[in-house]
């Protein structure tokens, strides 16, 4: 997740109670409001602009599928959160590593796999041998998706309409089945509607080649043997009966088979055969039967069986044999009794999306009547039920999974509601066919989802809870690893920190037993191993260092100081082996390396020097370390680089270029003697030489073949390629050959200008690396805190057609030198500098522009490159202001933050202990790492024993107070707890009363103190009535103290920070490691021993209806509701032990939240939104002053400002509420809030925070000559932060108008780009403005009866009312963040493209440029991480 700065959402204010005089107030009649209104574009400054985005996407698996989607041979997990979609894989350990993640722009209903076939490579020669991705999803289509690998997502190849965008129950887009041979396709709807399609193996044409949808739209009838019937009520489950492949194609008829539960039927079962005459287009109904059996929630066909299937009933599992369709039997039937009568649990796992809309929930529609004339009846071999012994049992099947790649006896494996896990094989042997139900593999959770993987490997998905990676052994299923889900979020805050310097959020995430607290910080997760005292000032570099070149493990660690050196050993524990290796320890050490087995090179600023040293390896070892030294006459070393047999050194003042090589000349002793040397035009400003790889010889000649590069050197000097960044400033590759000397293969020129076209300062590279992932490109981190992506051309692009300009790469060398007539040059000479002349180069000359592909700034500190491995793939970190992980096989630059504090240098360090070890060196501290891979989330998690409703953070204590309800525990069902944020332990709670259950609790201020006002229900069930009125029941106020106490037992500070302190001797040992990457001890010190907190009880009284809001007002007050009323309360004479009922207001409808901001009340409710009142404290009573314009069932609210709310239903919607364009003089308690702006996520945000958020880089207050929407940056703005029933986090980041208008024109052209619209067809405008479309109709259409027809005709009422999605939205981040994935040709692409004449604002009155967007979203990336 990404994290920003926030403010503490805990309001520190004051409570108390007894009644007073009260007034009361119902929602006005708004036809009665007969004041003009303004229009909101009269009055600037209380627009509202806001840009959405999610920093952290939705956890809850919906639906997950296995393919080869990257590759024939990749095994790829896809896993569906109904708003995004996220490419996974399991590693050999079990471990979940996220591939690619993206948002859909849409809800997705259903995935399937269509699996490749060779027909499918004349269809579409780009995804051979690659499996496509089907997708459902309410933008009407059925879509294919392929994987592309170059943009690491994937991409529509096609898009079929199926039906109008939405979630009608009764359009076709809820569920997929594909034929097992990936020639049909079925999609159905909730009920009623189906449709089947062929796939074509042509190139030319649609994908689908033919479709049919049933029932057909002249009668709405199917026929049947003995006349007609129709498709009316749920479709539950539907499959493929797949055909013997020996029959000839044009012959096959496909056969699908459905489970329909009829309207109003007495049976509870319908079993459907479907043929589809694709020649004659007609499907007929070739077999049907109803039972009112035990309920079928699915039928599964058995792969290669060609007509078996299993009907999972409730209580037991059917096989059935379809391979006469005419007469289907049952050939097996198995009961399913895993749960003791005693312990059943009578709850329904199986949840059916709620697809009714509230008028219809109790209605049946005529036309789901049962006809039953043409059904089979007793006398069919159908009837399982009544000539079976077999009795149903207790449980039925969630989920199941077939073994891979199995063909003769397939094996399912599937998990019952009870939570087992038991496998079913299917025997097809010569005296018949033989099922076998094995005992429970696994006990656990029920799974929504189950894929049987490669390897043994199980993925189970489990609901509102973490999900496992399993692994057969020994016949039974072994737990690995856990697939992490934060949902549901219910509530949160989000407190700084300090002594992680960053902020992190704290969750209630889960519900009953698999409740848990979660701590969710940004970026990349690391865990903290080591950490010594701050004793390291003045460090100058960090490397490590091999042995030998092949070895896996790092032998050394080598600390480079202003006047010193020191080594350390890698192991079990780090100790100080300077002598030992040979390194001079009174130098400055400017690179070091192993430039062959067992010998090391130290390069400093007077020279080289080569050692062997003393230390056991597998010879002989060494009673001291053998060295020698290479030092340039008169000159000093600025930089150096050392490779496999090649040392590369530079000087400055003057500028000259070593090449140096090794030779031995006795047992254990080498010289290092001067390969060649040149005298440099520029000074260099770093070198890198890669790790010598076979594939980039192959590369580079293919490319000099393609391109008609003729002076290419010979492959085999390829092994001696070095990359180097001068101050020209430029980047260059070299390669070096005893033959030809240095020769400049490929060049990059840095030449960036901002906006306003100055030049940038700083642009000298302070890190250059060469990577190789598919094809060869160079990343280069500047001075000035940018980083750089150059690639090779193409052969359209080869030569440059114009003068240098913005972000362009032209051609000459910056490396200009004279080869020696020997190229083993004594160590003293001095070659002279010689001039080259590189402007008439032709076609197939060297060297070869580089095109700068990306350019992004990631801080205002040089950046530095450290990859994590040897290898030319392996990804970097980015150092900086701050560290960031840069993802080298992505397309363009791709770098996220890592959850770590700013660092001056960090190096990989590898051993047998911490094989993904990082050191960072911080704050004169030395920092030991691991990247966690099974950690896809940077969430750490608190198991709590029960469903964490709220949650609190107590600054003076600080502690979490968390609120519980659905605990295990006898004594009591519900309780307050106080929770240690370092270690997860519950160190003290208040138990509510048997039977009673926490509703609501906040902070309150009382004098100078601070107590808990917590509200209960007293009674069960809801609090609310279908209609929306409140229940009658009972509740209770409850006011608690946190009161400090000491123990008289003695103790301590206990900490795990161990230091490798003095360079002594420390012992890496499990006590410093984490056992799990959920270790809850691994983050610092605990709370004291001696310290002890406990929640006294200080009042409590009985409401007449469930408590379920309170909150904070004015400083001395607290706000409480109770049913559809509510109360100002306080605390007489500042004693916490008596509550006064001081004022009191009355809703229509049940109030659901409470908040305030000064003397305004927002007042949520379940029907009527969003109310304002005041509060007047002479009279003591409640004024209704504002009301919502629509109705709205409100989930929460926060209160920006005295005149605007910002507000989240439960339809998945935000919306942002203004009276501030009233006039508060003409006073009225009818007056509609004006509806600002709207953003439909998709997604229901049961709880927001306030905070303050800055989206301005550093280098912004180094740069003033900023365009004009940069100069508004405002450093402290009001934000808020969402969290979703999903597990989804969404920020949402006040904007200027200016700002707002440059990125909604860029938006409105990203939506169309084929390379970033939404991947399934919706049209982003429709799926942003959804629900909101009505509400904004409503709300103007009212506005309307109250003018004139020439007063709305004046405010533009009747446009407004005609626009769809009338009301301004919130421009999308999501869709923006994909303009950074792109190429700077891409973006200027994009940027190129006609803007979209469907606004909601007027268009940008600049010419949009790249520079201009790419820094305001590097600024929101920047920040968010």
């Amino acid at each position: 997740m990404s994290q920003l700065k926030t403010l503490t959402p805990i309001a520190m204010m004051a409570v108390t109670e007894e009644e007073s005089t009260s007034s009361s107030s119902s929602r006005p009649n708004t036809s009665n409001f007969s004041n003009d209104l303004r229009s909101s574009s009269s009055n600037n400054t209380t627009d509202a602009f806001y840009l959405a985005k999610t920093v952290l996407r939705g956890s809850v698996v919906l639906q997950a599928v296995c393919g080869h989607f990257r590759s024939s041979s990749s095994h790829d997990v896809v896993l569906g959160k109904e708003t995004s979609i996220e490419l996974v894989i399991i590693d050999e350990d079990g471990i979940v590593q996220s591939i690619s993640e993206q948002p859909v722009f849409g809800t997705i209903k259903d995935l399937a796999v269509l699996p490749w076939n060779e027909k499918s490579q004349e269809q579409n020669p780009k995804i051979l041998g690659k499996d496509v991705l089907l997708v459902l999803s309410d933008s009407g289509k059925l879509s294919f998706l392929t994987f592309c690998n170059e943009m690491h997502r994937f991409f529509p190849f096609s898009h079929v309409q199926l039906s109008n965008p939405g979630n009608s129950r009764h359009q076709v887009g809820r569920m997929l089945a594909v034929d097992s041979s990936g020639c049909f396709v079925a999609a159905s709807a909730y009920e009623d509607q189906l449709a089947i399609f062929s796939l074509s193996t042509s190139r030319s044409g649609d994908i689908v080649e033919k479709k049919f949808f049933c029932p057909p739209e002249k009668d709405g009838r199917l026929k049947t043997a003995k006349g007609s019937t129709n498709i009316c009520g749920t479709i539950w489950s539907m499959c493929f009966i797949s055909e013997d492949y020996n029959q000839p194609s044009k012959e096959r008829k496909p056969v699908l088979a459905i489970l329909l539960n009829r309207w109003g039927s007495f049976y509870r079962n319908e079993l459907l055969l479907l043929e589809w005459n694709i020649e004659e287009q007609a499907v007929h109904v070739v077999y049907q039967f109803a039972e009112a059996a035990p309920m079928a929630y699915h039928i599964v066909e058995v792969p290669h069986s060609h007509g078996f299937a299993f009907l999972f009933r409730a209580g037991d599992i059917v096989l059935m044999d379809f391979r006469n369709v005419l007469s289907p039997s049952c050939v097996y039937r198995t009961s399913l009794n895993f749960t003791p009568v005693e312990e059943k649990k009578f709850k329904n796992i199986i949840k059916i999306p709620d697809i009714m809309d509230e008028e219809g929930i109790y209605s049946v529609a005529a036309s789901a009547l049962l006809e039953l004339g043409d059904i089979n009846k007793s006398d069919d071999p159908m009837n399982i039920d009544d000539y079976n012994t077999v009795q149903p049992g207790f449980n039925y099947v969630c989920s199941w999974s077939w073994e891979p790649g199995v063909t003769n006896g397939p094996r399912i494996l599937f998990s019952s509601d009870s939570g087992d896990l038991c496998a079913i094989e299917v025997l097809f042997e010569p005296d018949g066919l033989r099922v076998s139900l094995s005992e429970c593999l696994y006990k656990g959770q029920p799974c929504n989802a189950l894929l049987w993987l490669e390897g043994g490997f199980v993925a189970a998905i489990v609901d509102m809870a973490d999900g496992m990676v399993l692994r057969f052994e020994e016949g039974l299923l072994q737990y690995r690893s856990s697939i992490q889900n934060i949902a549901p979020i219910l509530d949160m805050c989000i407190v700084d920190y300090p002594d992680e310097k960053q902020d992190q959020m704290f969750a209630c995430s889960g519900i009953a037993s698999e409740g848990s607290l979660r701590i969710i910080r940004s970026g990349i997760s690391v865990e903290k191993l080591l950490k010594t005292a701050p004793i390291y000032q003045g460090v100058t570099g960090t490397w490590t260092v091999k042995m030998r070149v092949s070895d896996p493990y790092h032998s050394f660690l080598v600390l480079s100081f202003v006047e010193e050196t020191r080594v350390l050993s890698v192991g079990v524990s780090f100790s100080d082996v300077t002598e030992s290796v040979g390194f001079l320890p009174d130098v400055c050490t400017l690179a070091c390396g192993t430039v062959a087995d067992s010998v090391l090179v130290q390069i400093h600023q007077s020279g080289v020097r080569v050692c062997l040293p003393a230390v056991p390896s597998e010879g002989a070892s060494l009673s001291s370390p053998i060295c020698t030294s290479w030092f340039p006459e008169n000159m000093t070393i600025s930089l150096g680089a050392i490779g496999h047999g090649m040392i590369v050194v530079a000087t400055s003042s003057p500028c000259f270029l070593f090449i140096l090589g090794i030779r031995s000349s006795s047992a254990y002793h080498y010289e290092v003697f001067q390969m060649h040397s040149v005298k440099l035009h520029n000074e260099l400003s770093c070198i890198s030489i890669p790790q010598k790889h076979p594939d980039l010889n192959k590369v580079l000649m293919d490319y000099a073949a393609n391109n008609l590069v003729t002076t290419f050197p010979s492959e085999n000097q390829f092994d001696n390629l070095f990359v180097i960044g001068t101050h020209k400033p430029s980047v260059e590759v070299v390669c070096f050959s005893h033959d030809r000397g240095l020769q400049v293969l490929a060049t990059g020129i840095i030449s960036l200008t901002n906006t306003m076209g100055t030049s940038i300062s700083g642009c000298v590279p302070q890190d250059v690396r060469l990577v190789l992932v598919d094809h060869p490109y160079v990343l280069s981190g500047l001075r000035n805190g940018m980083l750089l992506r150059f690639e090779w051309p193409s052969a359209s692009t080869l030569l440059p057609t114009g003068p240098p300009t913005q972000q362009t790469v032209v051609g000459s060398s910056s490396v200009n030198f004279h080869v020696l007539s020997s190229t083993m040059s004594p160590n003293n000479q001095v070659p002279p500098m010689f001039m080259s002349n590189t402007s008439g180069k032709t076609e197939g000359d060297l060297p070869i522009n580089l095109q700068l592909i990306a350019v992004r700034r990631i801080g205002i500190t040089p950046v530095f490159l450290v990859s994590l491995s040897d290898s030319l793939d392996a990804d970097m970190i980015a150092l900086s202001d701050r560290p960031w992980l840069l993802q080298t096989a992505r397309h363009s630059l791709s770098y996220t933050s890592i959850s770590f504090r700013p660092s001056t240098h960090v190096t990989p360090v590898c051993s047998t202990e911490c094989p993904r070890g990082i050191l960072f060196v911080a704050e004169n501290s030395l920092h030991l790492v691991e990247m966690v891979p099974s950690k896809r989330l940077n969430v750490q998690k608190f198991h709590l024993g029960g469903t964490p409703r709220k949650v609190l953070y107590h600054n003076e204590s600080r502690l979490l107070l968390v609120m519980r309800t659905e605990l295990d525990n006898d004594s009591c069902s519900s309780d307050v707890c106080c929770v240690d944020p370092l270690s997860g332990s519950v160190l003290a709670s208040f138990k509510f009363d048997p039977g009673e259950t926490g509703k609501c609790m906040e902070f309150v201020k009382v004098g100078n103190e601070h107590v808990l006002v917590v509200g209960t229900s007293l009674s069960p069930g809801p609090a609310i009535m279908p209609s929306g009125e409140a229940e009658s029941t009972k509740g209770r106020l409850v006011v608690l103290c946190l009161e400090h106490v000491q123990n008289s037992d003695t103790g301590s500070m206990t900490q795990r920070n161990s230091p490798i302190g003095s360079y002594a001797a420390e012992q890496l040992s499990s006590s410093s490691l984490c056992s799990s990457p959920d270790d809850n001890s691994c983050d610092g010190v605990k709370l004291e021993e001696t310290e002890a907190w406990h929640l006294r009880l200080a009042y409590s009284t009985i409401w007449p209806g469930m408590v379920i809001a309170v909150c904070p007002y004015l400083d001395r007050y607290f706000l409480a509701s109770a049913g559809y009323t509510f109360y100002v309360c306080g605390f007489p004479n500042d004693n916490s032990q008596r509550v006064r009922r001081l004022a009191v207001g009355r809703t229509r409808f049940t109030i659901m939240t409470l908040t305030a901001h000064f003397t305004r009340i927002a007042v949520g409710d379940c029907r009527d939104g969003i109310l304002f009142y005041s509060y007047h404290e002479d009279s003591r009573k409640l004024e209704q002053t504002y009301c919502d314009p629509v109705q709205r069932l409100v989930a929460d609210c926060v209160l920006m400002d005295d005149d605007t709310a910002f507000v989240s239903d439960r339809k998945g919607s935000v919306v942002v509420l203004s009276c501030a364009n009233h006039l508060e003089d003409n006073a009225s308690p009818e007056r509609n809030l004006t509806l600002n702006c709207s953003y439909y996520m998709g997604e229901i945000a049961m709880s927001m925070r306030k905070g303050s958020f800055s989206y301005k880089l550093p280098a912004d207050d180094m740069m003033k000559d900023c365009d004009a929407g940069s100069n508004n940056i405002n450093s402290s703005r009001n934000c808020i932060m969402a969290s979703t029933l999903l597990g989804s986090i969404i920020i949402f980041i006040p904007i200027t108008r200016v700002e707002y208008e440059l990125l909604e024109d860029v938006q409105s052209r990203l939506v169309v780009d084929p390379l970033t619209a939404p991947i399934l067809g919706n049209d982003h405008k429709e799926f942003r403005s959804r629900e909101s479309r009505v509400s904004s109709f409503m709300h103007n259409f009212s506005e309307m009866k109250k003018l004139s027809y020439k007063c709305c005709l004046k405010k533009g009422w009747f446009s407004k009312c005609c626009l769809q999605g009338g009301v301004r939205k919130m421009v999308d981040g999501d869709i923006l963040a994909q303009f950074l994935e792109l190429t700077s040709m891409q973006q200027e692409a994009v940027l190129s493209l006609p803007p979209a004449v469907n606004r909601s604002h007027k268009p940008y009155s600049m010419p949009v440029m790249v520079n201009q967007v790419v820094r305001l979203l590097e600024r929101v990336h920047y920040a968010l991480n």
